[in-house]
């Protein structure tokens, strides 16, 4: 069996809403939601990963203020453990690069996530 690719994701959140953005045509899972995140480099720690992935992909800096939650799933195409990390915008200017955008922690439920991310989505909507 092989190892679960470990990826940190950054669950951002600010003034009752939630960073999202849309996965790509291409590749494992194209058409989902997901938040800002990828895989953790072997000289990173979660958290220091879901910072780096959020700037590299979103163009916003955030600080991470605890975990949430640790899920390992098996896809068609591999074996992930997500590190769902809760993080907050570390600047007062929270403009987001596309196709990431800011949705309300309720509307949540209308974008279609990838199994993996279940219990943290269901989690942020009811809080």
């Amino acid at each position: 069996m092989t190892k679960p690719i470990p990826i940190a994701i950054a669950v951002v959140e600010h003034e009752g809403q939630v960073l999202i953005g849309p996965r790509g045509p291409e590749g494992p899972l194209a058409g989902y939601w997901e938040f800002p995140g990828g895989k953790i480099e072997q000289h990173e720690t979660p958290e220091q990963a879901a910072v780096r992935e959020c700037l590299e992909e979103t163009g916003l800096s955030v600080q991470v203020e605890q975990p949430l939650a640790e899920v390992e799933h098996r896809y068609a195409h591999g074996t992930v453990r997500l590190h769902f990390l809760r993080c907050v915008p570390a600047q007062s200017d929270c403009a987001v690069q596309p196709p990431f955008r800011w949705v309300s922690r309720t509307s949540l439920a209308d974008y279609r996530f990838p199994d993996a991310n279940a219990q943290v989505v269901t989690a942020l909507v009811v809080v």
